[in-house]
């Protein structure tokens, strides 16, 4: 079962979906690589677990509460927040290496149909669906927990305390709620000292607790963060989010001067920031900050294991490009292609960017105080918490 026994796999979605009196069908929705040379080990495994999971759950559907479980197959999209294809597959006892078998092992249906079928997904997939399925669960009604990059490491992440989990996420976003900016100090090799300040005007905080108990929703899992679009000027007042980001990307640097919501130009080392520049030049919409995000699990001893959907939930994130599935005003359309579409987090932690050192977050109020909810990457609004 790859990790979880169909006892504890039933008791995941116990716990994250909450029995509705409408829940009669879950859905397990992957991607298939399109070409077998952009597949990986981990993208093989996920569809083993996905088949597994299917397998078990299928098992268990009087234990649920449900009619049945569907395994949904589709052919890749590309990139992470990409909109989904409009024909899927339904899949019975197993699934293709590549997308071109989809249609010989399985049924095509309209996607649109399927998601007024189904009450409650899971996710497993190489390329992030959240950005579409937040979307989707807002026009059907429907459950989904996505899980991109999902592999067994990350198991012991859904076995948490996600009571004190969404506890401590609910505390950041009532803060996030009232805050009129955020400014985030960092500094790089030890010497360098950049600025970021967010405008968080005009915008609501995101909790990600883990826990789904009302239809419509959508979100990573595993889980633990809470998360905000910082203002991206669509009303008269221009967006005040300005000063230089720093990103690694592995040993090299690139400095991302922001002004409005927006990169205006990129500084750096190497072939990373050739790769940023021309990146940013091809894809302004790749340029919008879409997110600011605030993982708590690294307090509960989780580890990074170099996949965003666990690493962001361990502390501080910037996310540039697509923020619509957020509340943001930035999605598919300004792209230039469907396949270009791109939502992309960058963690301030150790483990992924050991040059950046995240120093303070602050929060500023409309009423002039100010808070620091972060100092030397670790929170201070929750020392006084068990």
């Amino acid at each position: 079962m790859n990790g979880l026994t169909k006892q504890h796999l039933v008791q995941l979605v116990q716990s994250v979906f909450p029995k509705l009196e409408n829940d009669r069908v879950l859905g397990i929705l992957v991607d298939i690589p399109q070409q077998a040379s952009k597949d990986n080990p981990n993208w093989e495994m996920r569809r083993r677990i996905a088949l597994d999971w299917a397998k078990g759950l299928r098992d268990s559907v009087k234990d649920l509460g449900l009619e049945r479980v569907e395994l949904v197959g589709y052919p890749d999209v590309g990139s992470n927040g990409a909109e989904l294809p409009f024909k899927v597959y339904l899949m019975e006892e197993s699934l293709p290496d590549v997308s071109s078998q989809l249609a010989k092992l399985g049924k095509e249906v309209l996607l649109k149909d399927i998601f007024s079928q189904i009450q409650i997904w899971l996710a497993p997939t190489e390329y992030s669906t959240t950005a579409p399925l937040k979307n989707a669960a807002n026009v059907y009604g429907f459950r989904a927990a996505t899980m991109p990059g999902f592999c067994e490491s990350m198991i012991p992440a859904l076995q948490l305390d996600y009571t004190e989990v969404g506890r401590r996420v609910d505390i950041i976003t009532a803060k996030l709620d009232i805050a009129k900016s955020a400014k985030a100090i960092f500094i790089v090799d030890e010497k360098k000292k950049y600025e970021m300040v967010f405008d968080l005007r005009f915008r609501k905080g995101h909790a990600s607790s883990g826990r789904f108990p009302k239809s419509g929703v959508a979100g990573n899992l595993p889980s633990g963060e809470s998360y905000i679009v910082p203002y991206e000027g669509e009303r008269k007042e221009k967006s005040q989010t300005q000063g230089v980001l720093p990103v690694q990307f592995g040993t090299e640097m690139v400095f991302y001067k922001v002004d409005e919501n927006r990169v205006v130009s990129v500084d750096g080392e190497g072939d990373a920031f050739k790769r940023e520049k021309d990146l940013i030049s091809k894809e302004p919409a790749y340029a919008n900050i879409a997110e600011v995000g605030f993982g708590v699990l690294r307090d509960f001893g989780v580890k990074p294991i170099g996949e965003v959907l666990l690493d962001e939930k361990l502390g501080f994130h910037v996310a540039f490009g697509r923020s619509d599935h957020f509340g943001g005003q930035v999605g598919p359309a300004q792209f230039s292609s469907p396949s270009a579409v791109v939502h992309i987090d960058r963690i301030y932690i150790p483990e992924t960017q050991p040059r950046v050192h995240l120093k303070s977050l602050v929060l500023l109020y409309e009423d002039g105080n100010q808070e620091t909810i972060l100092s030397e990457g670790k929170y201070l609004i929750f020392s006084d918490l068990a």
